[in-house]
């Protein structure tokens, strides 16, 4: 254990810890920009400068190391001085459309900017490159990057994609794909977690509340929307409720106050999904018993990510793929084709919304593959936090509905679908249905090791 002292007080704390992570550990908040704990520590921003006695500069905490009878001052008048110059200097490169940017209230930024108790920026300077880059799932604005580099990180490090790094040197860098490509001609798999580290606004799904809103004020279409199972978890952190309390009866009935005219849940397709997978790995491995062709492992096709992933970077290992379509795009063909015929609606009337946690499957819906009869099998997909502005928009109490059901026949499910949204859990829905289907019984878990 290392002996320092931090504002005066004396505390211990283990030897590999930053100044951030011992301070934070003690009660003591330093405040950070582009630090993401366990993620993200690269000391860009600054902000999190502290005066350590002895050294000649400020120290950024997010990344120096904590040694044995040092001496901290997080909040001196040099600390607090030095915060607000830098805050003020990425300010002066940086979009100030405050009220009109998604991220208005939820900025990081902003954030800092009351915790800073900055009330004017001085500095007006020449403004780096102002590149708007929309595919159809991510839209970049450079306007409002602040360099952080959180984005690189997940992209390389964490996902392996690695499409998104810092391009030129000093004024002139722009974190975007090499050569200036636009993102949505590079190897991207559209996964969508450079939006979510991302603290500003500078990347965010591509906005399709529009869209939606013009099917639901369209008299002569049939607006179907369905929810994935994580989104009923979701939702509820945009208006207030713990992380990961459901609040399924008041997503169902929100989608209903905004217009949509059948509610229905991915959670049906997604047995489907497992049926159909299940009998596709029975016939794989009966085909490799029996001699005959057989691609084996066989891996999930549920996520449009994972399957652009393996297109772009191990396309020779496509044929392990599954061959069966992710379950929202199941139930939009269920919709347009036996939903449509019993309702007795023309399939081009209906206009599909899936409410989904992905924004890959933004890019999914415009695949060829996802027609049938020339109808696309899904017209629009809204993320959980798209979704959550359009019920704010609509003025709906989200907090005060009264809960409701899904429709049926296509909002029922079983405890299989229920499980995809955990890890391992299609894999173990896949091969319940196999066990079932060639024994006649249902998996016996007392005692089973896996």
């Amino acid at each position: 254990m290392i002996n320092l002292t931090i504002n005066g007080k004396k505390i211990s704390a283990d030897e590999n810890l930053t100044i951030l992570e011992a301070a934070k550990n003690n009660g003591i908040n330093i405040p950070h920009l582009c630090y993401l704990e366990g993620i993200h520590e690269f000391g860009s921003c600054r902000i999190c400068v502290v005066e350590v006695e002895g050294a000649k500069t400020l120290q950024a905490s997010c990344i120096t190391k904590i040694t044995e009878g040092m001496v901290i001052h997080t909040n001196s008048s040099r600390v607090r001085k030095a915060r607000k110059v830098l805050y003020e200097l990425l300010l002066s490169d940086h979009s100030k459309d405050c009220l009109s940017c998604k991220r208005n209230q939820s900025c990081e930024l902003q954030e800092l900017g009351r915790t800073l108790g900055i009330e004017e920026t001085r500095f007006n300077g020449a403004r780096s490159a102002c590149i708007l880059d929309s595919s159809v799932s991510i839209t970049r604005d450079m306007s409002k990057c602040i360099l952080c580099r959180r984005c690189v990180t997940a992209c390389n490090e964490i996902q392996g994609v690695g499409i998104l790094n810092a391009q030129n040197r000093g004024f002139n860098t722009i974190i975007g794909p090499a050569m200036d490509l636009p993102i949505g001609t590079v190897n991207c798999a559209y996964c969508g977690q450079c939006t979510v580290v991302c603290p500003v606004g500078a990347l965010k799904e591509t906005d399709s509340i529009q869209e939606v809103w013009n099917a639901i004020n369209d008299k002569n279409k049939r607006v179907v929307v369905q929810v994935a199972p994580a989104v009923r978890i979701a939702i509820g952190e945009e208006f207030g409720y713990e992380c990961g309390e459901r609040v399924t009866g008041k997503l169902a009935a929100s989608l209903r106050e905004l217009g949509f005219d059948d509610v229905f849940d991915t959670n049906f397709a997604a047995d489907l999904t497992i049926i159909e997978e299940g009998t596709e790995l029975l016939t794989r491995v009966k085909n490799a018993l029996t001699g005959n062709r057989a691609v084996l492992p066989m891996i999930t096709s549920c996520s449009p990510g994972w399957i652009k992933y393996i297109e772009h970077t191990f396309p020779d290992e496509i044929d392990h793929l599954s061959t069966c379509k992710s379950p929202h795009t199941m139930l939009g063909a269920l919709v347009k084709s036996y939903y449509a015929k019993k309702i007795n609606v023309d399939p081009k009337d209906i206009y599909v919304v899936s409410v989904m946690p992905c924004t890959a499957k933004k890019t999914e819906i415009r695949r060829a593959e996802m027609k049938n009869d020339g109808n696309a099998n899904v017209d629009a997909v809204l993320t959980t936090r798209e979704l959550a502005s359009m019920i704010r928009e609509a003025g709906i109490n989200f907090r005060d509905l009264e809960d409701c059901e899904f429709d049926n026949p296509l909002g029922m499910s079983s405890g299989a679908a229920d499980i995809f949204g955990i890890t391992g859990g299609v894999m173990e829905a896949a091969l319940r249905t196999v066990y079932e289907i060639v024994t006649g019984r249902e998996l016996p878990f007392d005692g089973l090791h896996v």
